[in-house]
């Protein structure tokens, strides 16, 4: 069978913390739900959750269903085989403060055993309410002994690293690196096929019930890199051109790159030119992927469509008016 540009329903997931973006900013109709939703899983392949296809005629079939027969037809670099497909892209709607956490790499997932899954992620901020913050990264002035002396408690957090929230920026965190996504945010998360997450404070929150969410303190300890005082903000562009830019926010990294393409007119593209499957997800404004043959695909803002290695040459249209940002990933 011949691959195409394919679409997946969003797999969403209530939070403590969810807010209401994806409905007001992205206009999404979202499904009954008595706690918010603060998770739309765009694209995953868990044991728990399968993305499923909702076009063509591959429509009902799920991710790892998808790898199971194209396998490098889907993904492209030939030479890696990928046991799952290799991202989850999600977008997070934080109506409140998430956890102050941390993932690991591999050399903490070796020490911890499993389940633990390494993870590195990105965030590209698609909305962002008044007074959203960021916080990432470890400040220059704190001490590894008043980090863990301090990890539970509020003063914790005058010892990181904090950025307002602003459209268009993006944040590149490695595994290891102590965050918190401030309440108010609407991200869009690229990230490593894991779900393993350490908390290291819930900030005092409890649930319906007046019950505490577990904290993970002692392996976040082994996890995090102290030694890491990077800043992991990528300032986005602000201004408006009357022609097509390509601004890269992941670079020179292993397991995923990153560029914010803003658009005018028609922008060209070939999943040949990495061995690469494209994603391309629409921020601000719908866009439309058509393909070597005639096919188009209709991107509403916030969705994520997946262009297998396969298709080769395909181009972005979008609409007339003001600038289009979309952000492409790349293996």
């Amino acid at each position: 069978m011949k691959l195409y540009v394919l679409k997946f329903a969003p797999v969403y997931a209530a939070r403590i913390w969810g807010g209401t973006q994806m409905e007001e900013v992205l206009k999404r109709k979202l499904p009954e739900h008595t706690a918010p939703i603060g998770e739309s899983w765009e694209i995953v392949d868990r044991d728990d959750a399968q993305s499923v296809v909702v076009n063509g005629p591959l429509a009902g079939k799920t991710m790892r269903e998808l790898m199971e027969e194209f396998g490098s037809r889907l993904t492209g670099k030939t030479r890696e085989t990928f046991p799952r497909f290799p991202l989850l892209v999600k977008l997070i709607d934080a109506g409140n403060r998430l956890s102050l956490q941390v993932h690991p790499d591999e050399a903490a997932c070796k020490l911890l055993g499993s389940p633990a899954e390494p993870k590195t992620e990105m965030w590209y901020i698609i909305a962002a309410r008044k007074g959203a913050q960021i916080l990432a990264g470890l400040s220059s002035r704190a001490t590894k002994m008043q980090i863990m002396d301090n990890l539970s408690k509020p003063e914790i957090e005058s010892l990181l690293q904090i950025y307002p929230s602003q459209p268009h920026d993006a944040y590149f965190i490695p595994a290891g690196t102590l965050h918190a996504i401030g309440g108010g945010n609407l991200i869009l998360e690229i990230q490593q096929n894991s779900d393993t997450t350490y908390r290291v404070s819930d900030w005092g929150r409890v649930d319906a019930e007046g019950k505490s969410r577990t904290l993970h303190v002692d392996q976040a300890l082994k996890s995090i890199h102290y030694m890491n005082r990077t800043s992991p903000r990528v300032a986005g562009v602000t201004n408006t051109a009357d022609h097509n830019r390509k601004f890269s926010l992941v670079q020179n990294c292993r397991f995923f790159t990153v560029d914010d393409l803003r658009l005018c007119s028609t922008w060209f593209d070939d999943t040949a030119q990495n061995d690469s499957m494209h994603l391309i997800s629409a921020i601000n404004r719908p866009v439309t992927v058509v393909t070597g043959d005639g096919e188009s695909t209709r991107l509403s803002p916030g969705e994520t469509v997946l262009i297998p290695r396969e298709v080769g040459v395909y181009r972005i249209e979008p609409e007339p008016g003001e600038e289009s940002s979309v952000v492409r990933t790349t293996l």
